[in-house]
């Protein structure tokens, strides 16, 4: 008895082993007939780009399998490449998915197995044969004349308008599904937004909440929360313009004051983005300070912005340094809306606004930034 036992133990253990091991990878297989293309192709979508990380021949009835390890247990891009045509695949953790198409697989495949892939399969096939009908309208406008050119406008704007429609009320149907980002970051040849500059972050934010109630464990949602900071940023930014041809800043100063840049209006202002913790700023900071000194008593204001995260290092720095300037910062390092603002790139930067309040030089050190001071007060 104890040895029965032991033998179902045994056996019991070895299938939970083997539906843990299943469980964390996933199969992709299908049937691909009708084209002489020979081989199928997976490739790994990620925030790093595209690679192409396994392919196979196709067996003599078209048939075909891929078995991927490790999966993320959140949705993750993939694509099926056959025929040069990109299959796009939502894959999770556990899944048993099955792709096959007769002919042409870009609009034309079926997907099994998979709910996320199906969705994207939805969206795909209504925004492909959209995008195909667009160009052919565009090939046939060179050649039209009079009524009929002016009649392919109007279905060229129409179609346009079609494709906008059905690509918003699929993202906000399936707002909760990992598809709704994908189409969320379509666009159609020549396009920058979504619906536009403004609105576009009406969309993001509703894909976002609801992201974070049903796979909060997503990178996707990274993404998204990201991209739509940035849009926060750029809006407060048009908002902050106004009158004035800079983009205003409000930071806050050691002592836990909210000082505006717009407060130096009048002056001369360098706005000058720094970090604490990079080596080289006592020696930027020394040299400023010595044509701060000369040029403060006419006018010449800084405006300092440090992109650090620490606290600590901050105020220790600018307490050692002794920096007689507006120094602000938000510890929110490369991420703070201050530093995107004015687009930097890279520590250190500056710029340079005049009293009239237009900006006229950027990345000014040392002679050069003297040279110009001395070209505006002398």
């Amino acid at each position: 008895m104890k040895r029965f036992f032991i033998i179902v133990s045994a056996v019991v253990a070895t299938v939970l082993l083997s539906v843990g091991c299943h469980n964390e990878s996933v199969r992709i297989s299908g049937q691909f007939v009708g084209l002489n293309a020979k081989t199928v192709y997976l490739e790994q979508m990620s925030a790093s780009g595209q690679q192409v990380i396994d392919s196979v021949a196709l067996a003599q009835d078209g048939s075909y399998h891929f078995f991927i390890k490790s999966v993320a247990d959140t949705p993750s891009l993939y694509n099926l490449i056959y025929n040069n045509d990109r299959i796009p695949l939502l894959v999770q953790r556990g899944e048993d998915i099955e792709v096959s198409a007769l002919g042409s697989a870009l609009i034309n495949y079926t997907v099994n197995g998979s709910e996320e892939s199906e969705l994207l399969r939805t969206f795909n096939k209504e925004y492909i044969e959209g995008q195909m009908e667009l160009q052919r309208i565009m090939q046939s406008y060179p050649t039209a004349k009079g009524e009929e050119r002016k009649h392919l406008a109007e279905q060229y704007n129409a179609c346009y308008r079609d494709i906008k429609r059905k690509q918003i009320s699929f993202i906000i149907e399936n707002k909760e599904h990992i598809a709704s980002v994908y189409a969320l970051y379509q666009r159609l040849a020549g396009e920058q937004h979504l619906a536009g500059a403004d609105s576009d972050i009406i969309y993001y934010r509703t894909v976002a909440d609801a992201l974070s109630k049903s796979h909060k464990e997503s990178p996707y949602l990274i993404t998204l929360n990201n991209d739509i900071a940035r849009m926060e940023a750029r809006l407060s930014l048009l908002s902050s313009i106004e009158s004035r041809s800079y983009p205003d800043l409000c930071g806050t100063d050691m002592y836990g004051n909210e000082v505006a840049l717009s407060s130096l209006e009048g002056c001369v202002v360098l706005v000058d983005f720094w970090s604490a913790e990079m080596g080289n700023s006592n020696a930027f900071n020394a040299e400023l300070k010595e044509i701060y000194d000369k040029y403060e008593s006419q006018g010449f204001r800084v405006y300092q912005v440090s992109a650090d995260t620490s606290k600590a290092a901050w105020i220790t720095a600018v307490q050692e340094q002794r920096l007689p300037w507006i120094s602000v910062c938000d510890f929110k390092g490369e991420a703070s809306p201050m530093l995107r603002a004015y687009n930097i790139r890279k520590l250190p930067s500056n710029y340079l606004i005049d009293t009239k309040g237009n900006i006229i030089a950027k990345d000014l050190y040392s002679a050069a930034l003297e040279r110009r001071l001395s070209e505006i007060f002398d």
